[in-house]
């Protein structure tokens, strides 16, 4: 993230306030809006669907503090148009396991809020191998009147997890700016911004107050940021062989081959899932794609291009790391010339319709292989790797151990021996 996010929490029961309040925060400098549990509880999912209506454009954070039925409930805020949605540290490992699994298929993100956890901080790592988006270290309103504060915990949870860390509790200006210099991602404002008199002020205050802050606390950001630096530097080094030993000889996705030969990709993955031909889903992604990003794209089918020269000068533009096909792509004459690694399933001369049917960031199926928001992308000559994203750094350093066992088996061949000799291949032989 290059700024904290300024998310206002709209703890109101009545849409219509709600939506007008939205207004004035985003005015003053508000990122993302949530819906707040007590306005999903008085209105239901109308509440996401017209403040989604309202503000397309916006991340949309639906606060449902589910601890039960997660796939049904982010199902129902995903298809309502929530971008992320909030449940309970406190649910069973297999209902958030199910929120996530639903967050992939719908293309929603899951943040979970560890109010009264008993242990945040472990409870916290757990979340992160478990494959959630955010955590959210958060003082309820009940417990601030105690005089309890989500910074006495705030740090502790930050250094535990490189997910980005959400922070909640009764911010006011000066606090949101002590979180920031804390370590976290995300600020979530309600009644300091909703029940004040200027909203607008208000919410720029907190603004300017988080920004300042961010930009005195840079030795945090990159020290967050340096785990997915170390992972890129170690898989630049290895080779997709080698990641594929040091995931127990995981297949790579079958039939997708580099129509530039001699390029390799490293990044995270930004899904697409879209129909035959219909390019719309796919150019849109690269929108939503960041610098170092691979795109992926699963078709229905591989008879229209989906991708061709425009798109991949776009990219180039954007910083993106490359493109990969479970489809059709074409201008492949251009793109060679250009010299983007672009790896397909089939060449075609033709392209097809931009319908917009399709979705970005879900979990998809690419050359037989899943897909998810984030998993780590490696692409050579060799094939097209996918690392989880909850194990990359784990396999990035496996695949690197793989990688020195090769180079001194090849230096002992160079200097004369046989691989059978070297790994001393007729001792493990089955006994006759």
């Amino acid at each position: 993230m290059d700024k904290p996010i300024l998310q206002v929490a709209l703890d109101l029961v009545e849409l219509k306030r709600a939506v007008e309040i939205a207004k004035l925060a985003l005015k003053g400098g508000a990122d993302w809006i949530e819906v707040g549990t007590p306005l999903i509880k008085s209105e239901g999912m109308d509440a996401i669907r017209t403040i989604k209506r309202e503000f397309k454009e916006r991340t949309i954070v639906a606060d449902m503090k589910t601890i039960d039925t997660g796939a049904l409930e982010v199902e129902m805020c995903a298809k309502s148009g929530a971008d992320v949605v909030i449940i309970l540290a406190l649910s069973n490992d297999s209902t958030i396991a199910e929120a996530i699994r639903a967050g992939r298929k719908y293309g929603c993100k899951i943040m979970v809020d560890l109010i009264n956890h008993p242990n945040p901080v472990e409870r916290a790592k757990q979340l992160e191998e478990l494959g959630v988006d955010y955590v959210n270290v958060h003082v309820g309103i009940d417990v601030q009147m105690l005089g309890y504060d989500p910074l006495e915990i705030l740090k502790d949870v930050v250094d535990a997890v490189s997910v980005p860390v959400a922070v909640a509790g009764g911010l006011d200006a000066e606090r949101a700016s002590d979180c920031v210099a804390l370590g976290a991602d995300i600020v979530i404002v309600g009644s300091n911004i909703v029940k004040s008199k200027d909203v607008t002020a208000s919410a720029r205050k907190i603004r300017e107050a988080i920004d300042s802050a961010y930009a005195k606390s840079k030795e945090i950001r990159i020290k967050k940021a340096s785990i997915d630096e170390e992972i890129r530097r170690i898989l630049m080094q290895v080779t997709t062989p080698n990641i594929s030993d040091a995931m127990h000889r995981a297949r790579a996705m079958e039939g997708i081959k580099p129509i530039v030969k001699g390029r390799k990709i490293v990044g995270k993955a930004v899904t697409v899932y879209t129909m035959d031909g219909d390019w719309a889903k796919t150019v849109e992604a690269i929108d939503v794609a960041e610098k170092g990003d691979v795109i992926v794209i699963k078709c229905s089918g591989d008879n229209a291009a989906v991708w061709g020269e425009l798109a991949t000068r776009s990219c180039i533009n954007k910083g993106i790391e490359g493109v990969v096909i479970d489809g059709a792509v074409r201008d492949v004459d251009d793109i060679v010339k250009l010299g983007f690694p672009v790896f397909a399933k089939k060449i075609v001369p033709n392209a097809g319709e931009p319908k917009g049917f399709g979705e970005i960031n879900v979990k998809i199926i690419c050359g037989g292989v899943e897909v998810n928001p984030g998993d780590w992308i490696v692409a050579d000559d060799n094939g097209v790797m996918v690392i989880p994203k909850q194990r990359a750094y784990e396999i990035a350093r496996r695949a690197l151990e793989v990688k020195k066992h090769e180079d001194r088996i090849r230096a002992e061949i160079e200097g004369g021996k046989t691989l059978a000799e070297v790994v001393e291949l007729y001792k493990w032989e089955k006994v006759r």
